[in-house]
């Protein structure tokens, strides 16, 4: 028997030791049933009170043990990783390969496994850790601490380790691009490749899904689009936040729209509008002024509609009475909302979708009536607000936009940190 066999066989045995000693002490009170006095009587709980189920502890499996092969697989993989733009180092190939070469079992796979959940985790979700994101949110749940392990154990019992990295990827084009774009822009171009590499962690940022339909704003190209099956269906402009009041990158659920809405004024700027004519004051049983508001009208700085989408930081999509606005290159303009070109037309369409029973004409029917109306969709709409401050082209070629709220530079210290070791790998999470 040689040593790696008498290692591996210790190790089985350790293994397997502790699940034959819980079997055997879920067995042993069967067996000894008729020599166990019988039970004392419990007292009833208290009247409301059920008694506590018993809860059995979550079974523990044993770590994967990987093959040379696999390891070696997962080895080049890292050795690969800089063309999604991330930083081979931040996996330590030095560190496996010797893990690899000790020859060792138990050795070769505690480094596997780390390093294929450090990989799995970036791809999925991203390199840059929340706190540097700035004004960040949007959930992620492709991968849950379950999934990752399932996903592991899957990898090195089917041998499928870059197919299984490869499905934690984005799906969105756009990412493809980039990922294009970086491949053929010549690494002396420092700063065109961290532009690159820092939108394509944006992209990892996202769920990997966004649906079959949903609507995207990126702020920095001041642009709102309507996707459905991967196809631009709607693309209009769009006035997103001033550097002071910024536009929060967030998803959350449309569920219709309010037309002729009052305008609620937000507190942030409530003086600005104080005792102007067209406002009213909305104050409580006590007399006391709680907000300004500002009702349905031609001067409403809502316009005839905005979007229904519930969120913390009250970001929604909607009409305005300034329309020439959208004739200006820099569209950084609004109080943090999102002022949408032709959405009556964006409205009109969703609406419809799906059997909807908001027709055309009865659409403008209630817009000319001035009542405050709330038509809802068939089907929620999701709706992304991101920033990404670069796009590419099929060809590979780069459209910069204005980073205007200075996010960049934060992201791409975050990107460009160097943690090689395990500890300093997870405390960043």
């Amino acid at each position: 028997m040689n040593r790696r066999f008498r290692i591996f066989a210790v190790f089985s045995a350790l293994v397997a030791g502790p699940i034959s000693a819980a079997w055997a002490q879920q067995a042993l009170p069967s067996v000894q049933a008729a020599q166990t006095p019988p039970p004392v009587p419990q007292p009833a709980p208290p009247p409301g009170l059920a008694p506590a189920p018993d809860v059995l502890a979550p079974i523990v499996l044993p770590p994967p043990i990987w093959t040379a092969g696999d390891a070696r697989e997962l080895l080049g993989y890292i050795q690969r990783v800089g063309g999604e733009g991330l930083n081979p180092v931040n996996y330590d190939p030095a560190g496996l390969d010797v893990a690899i070469r000790s020859g060792v079992p138990e050795i070769m796979s505690k480094a596997a496994n780390d390093r294929f959940n450090w990989l799995s985790s970036d791809l999925a979700l991203g390199f840059v850790p929340r706190k540097e994101r700035v004004q960040w949110f949007i959930q992620d749940g492709d991968l849950s601490t379950e999934r990752q392990d399932q996903l592991l154990r899957s990898a090195v019992q089917q041998h499928s380790i870059t197919a299984t990295l490869n499905s934690l990827l984005p799906t969105h084009a756009q990412y493809a691009a980039l990922k294009n774009a970086l491949m053929i822009t010549p690494p002396t171009d420092v700063a065109s490749v961290s532009r690159i590499r820092l939108n394509m962690d944006r992209w990892r940022w996202l769920p990997r899904d966004l649906g079959n339909k949903y609507i995207i704003v990126n702020v920095p190209a001041f642009h709102a689009t309507l996707v459905e099956n991967g196809v631009n269906r709607w693309k209009h402009k769009a006035i997103a936040g001033a550097p002071k009041t910024p536009t929060p990158q967030l998803s959350v659920l449309a569920v219709g729209v309010m037309f002729n809405p009052w305008w609620e004024v937000p507190p942030s700027i409530s003086k600005e509008v104080a005792g102007k004519p067209g406002y009213v004051a909305l104050k409580d049983k006590d007399g006391k002024l709680q907000r300004w508001r500002q009702p349905p009208g031609p001067s409403n700085a809502l316009g005839q509609m905005k979007f229904v989408m519930y969120n913390p930081q009250n970001i929604y999509l909607h009409d305005t009475n300034a329309r020439s606005r959208f004739s200006s290159r820099m569209r950084a303009l609004s109080h943090g909302c999102i002022r949408t070109e032709h959405i009556h037309d964006l409205a009109t369409e969703l609406l419809g979708d799906d059997g909807g029973e908001w027709i055309p004409e009865k659409i403008q029917a209630t817009l000319t009536s001035k009542k405050t109306v709330q038509a809802n969709f068939v089907k929620p709409v999701p709706v992304f607000i991101v920033y990404f401050s670069a796009a590419a082209l099929n060809d590979g070629k780069i459209v910069n936009y204005d980073d205007m709220y200075g996010r960049d530079a934060k992201v791409l210290v975050a990107l460009n940190a160097v943690r090689g070791s395990v500890g300093a790998k997870m405390a960043a999470r």
